[in-house]
């Protein structure tokens, strides 16, 4: 059972999608939902089928007292580093909120901490609060929209399918082809080879 709020009102819960991607951005959301909001299938993003998102995702955002979302993109995530690029997704994602949090639920055990306001990292958080919960369900979404967007522009990698992760389907297509403007250029794209052509 998902807790609803950790141990302040309005408290905002971030969550990110698409770090462990050769391709795309990372998409972090942040969410404050109501104290009273109630919802039986909200539940961390992984555990949900793919429609069952696409369900909760317009419940969110019509129920949510604020919310925003933020793409941070492949040239930046290879000039500053996944792990920033995905403190930056997520401080951007706050930025965008009309309704500032008061406190902010981060999923996972590492943050850099936001201007002016507290944070708690909650490892597996979004398993434990509705707030994070929320924010991995949009997050997630939101990628996967944007991924199945630039499918169609190159779609013998599968994204709408893979949605940028290192399936074997994906590396064959990396083989066969070579990278695109979306790949990750500082990732390990194939795993045999020490250096890549680009």
């Amino acid at each position: 059972m998902l807790k609803t709020l950790y141990k302040y009102p309005n408290e905002a819960g971030t969550d990110e999608a698409g770090r462990g991607c050769l391709a795309g951005p990372v998409t972090a959301a942040a969410i404050i939902l109501p104290d009273d909001f109630k919802n039986t299938l909200l539940n961390d993003s992984k555990q949900l089928s793919e429609a069952k998102r696409d369900i909760l995702r317009p419940i969110l955002e019509k129920e949510a007292v604020s919310f925003s979302v933020c793409h941070v993109f492949q040239d930046e995530i290879d000039e500053i580093n996944i792990l920033n690029a995905s403190f930056l997704a997520m401080h951007r994602a706050l930025d965008g909120m009309r309704h500032k949090p008061d406190f902010i639920l981060v999923d996972g055990n590492r943050f850099k901490p936001y201007p002016s306001i507290s944070h708690e990292c909650i490892i597996k958080g979004d398993g434990k609060f509705m707030s994070i919960a929320a924010a991995s369900v949009l997050a997630k979404t939101y990628r996967d929209a944007y991924m199945a967007s630039i499918h169609e522009e190159f779609p013998m990698y599968n994204w709408k399918k893979n949605k940028g992760y290192p399936t074997k389907e994906h590396r064959e297509a990396i083989k066969k082809y070579g990278l695109t403007k979306y790949h990750r250029k500082s990732f390990r794209q194939l795993p045999e080879q020490l250096t890549l052509d680009i």
